[in-house]
């Protein structure tokens, strides 16, 4: 142990070989006779009351019948990391919690270091991973980084059952390409053993489900439907609401501040802000139209009975291609051409969550951003299934956190 001034900065442990037993081979770990020894070597550990911690030792080369003369296996390492697998462990762990630069700041590391300790926990643990009991998938694209770029756009496959909902895989693009690549990454047993499927109205990820996974039963997902509702109520909101500054400034007035008002649910609108919606829907301004469409279609989700659901929907489409609203049109026209994956949702009501990969997507986002982002596509790809995949971890004798 090194001190300074009577207080100790730095433990280092000297370690020797034993000198009755004979190292192994790094590479297949057979013991084998030696042949010299190395310059010495420090691997760093988990710091001990706060102080870092280091392991001092030689290596001895050996030399094995099938490998020649390699360097000799060292159980508290891989490799040439000057990590040991207890601090990359500790590292990763932390990594969970905090940001990487603050993990690497509070235990006296590199950021370097950090992310090759998550690197390889990662590696690891999707090594290890058992993929057995998956039968429902949520499908997602998730935008990452500026820009609109195809590579600013992720494509991410959840297992959402609802004993287990973890990150399967994650890949670049939101085409046709990246989710075959996905499925084939998660193996055909898998693919055929699913019950469910739960994704949005992407075309191509439509066909693709269809082809891969055509015995699952296919549901959309009610969070991106309501999406298309609110944006379709938005842009009514916007085109009238320049035409009513065009007009007359005191008109325009009825439709200022009144974006999120309109675009949460009704029953969660309060105080003045209810008086002031109150107002809107009784005159005659396309907005409350649109707002009373779209406030009138949360109640196809409460239905138990498909045959009821389905005639609410044809209900809901002929009012809104009545409403002479053209975004309203096109939602109607949309939903009346996926009506059979619509109803879906209440085949599989119970079976599966839905909410699951919005509050996924909502986790990737977090990650995302406490990282304030991340230069590189690998480096946010090991992040994601770092945190999100429920990966397993390689045991050991002590747990450091």
């Amino acid at each position: 142990m090194h001190c300074h001034e009577g207080q100790p900065e730095l433990i280092e442990i000297m370690v020797e070989p034993h000198g009755g037993i004979r190292g192994r081979c790094s590479q297949c770990q057979r013991p084998a006779p030696g042949y010299d020894r190395l310059p010495e070597r420090r691997w760093q550990f988990v710091p001990l009351w706060g102080i870092p911690t280091w392991f001092r030792y030689a290596p001895r080369r050996v030399r094995c019948g099938e490998h020649g003369v390699v360097v000799e296996h060292i159980p508290w390492s891989h490799g040439k990391r000057p990590v040991t697998y207890a601090m990359m462990v500790f590292l990763a762990r932390w990594a969970r919690r905090l940001s990487w630069r603050e993990t690497a700041q509070v235990f006296q590391t590199s950021w370097e270091s950090v992310y090759r300790s998550v690197e390889w926990l990662v590696q690891w643990g999707l090594t290890h991973r058992k993929l057995q009991g998956v039968e429902s998938l949520g499908v997602d694209e998730i935008h990452w980084g500026h820009g609109l770029r195809a590579d600013n756009f992720l494509t991410v496959i959840y297992q959402i059952d609802a004993h287990c909902r973890r990150l399967l895989w994650v890949g670049r693009r939101r085409s046709q390409a990246t989710l075959r690549r996905g499925l084939q990454a998660l193996g055909p047993e898998v693919v055929q053993g699913l019950r469910f499927v739960c994704s949005d109205m992407w075309k191509p990820y439509l066909q693709v489900i269809a082809t891969e996974a055509g015995q699952a039963l296919h549901v959309l997902d009610r969070f991106h439907i309501t999406t298309h509702l609110n944006q379709a109520m938005d842009q009514v909101r916007r085109a009238e609401s320049a035409r009513l500054r065009a007009q007359s400034q005191q008109q325009a007035q009825r439709l200022k501040h009144m974006r999120w008002s309109l675009l949460r649910r009704g029953s969660r609108v309060r105080g003045r802000a209810r008086q002031k919606l109150n107002a809107l829907l009784v005159s005659k301004l396309a907005t409350a139209r649109a707002w009373e469409l779209k406030e009138t279609f949360s109640h196809f989700w409460c239905y138990k009975s498909v045959i009821w659901a389905g005639a609410f929907l044809d209900y809901w489409c002929y009012r809104a291609m009545r409403s002479r609203l053209e975004p309203i049109k096109k939602v109607a026209r949309t939903l009346r051409a996926h009506e059979e994956l619509l109803l879906n949702w209440f085949r599989a009501k119970g079976e599966v969550s839905a909410g699951a990969v919005e509050g996924l997507n909502n986790k990737i986002r977090v990650v995302t951003r406490r990282s304030y982002g991340f230069r590189t596509y690998e480096a946010m790809e090991i992040a994601l299934y770092h945190t999100l995949g429920r990966l397993p971890e390689p045991e050991s004798t002590h747990r450091f956190c």
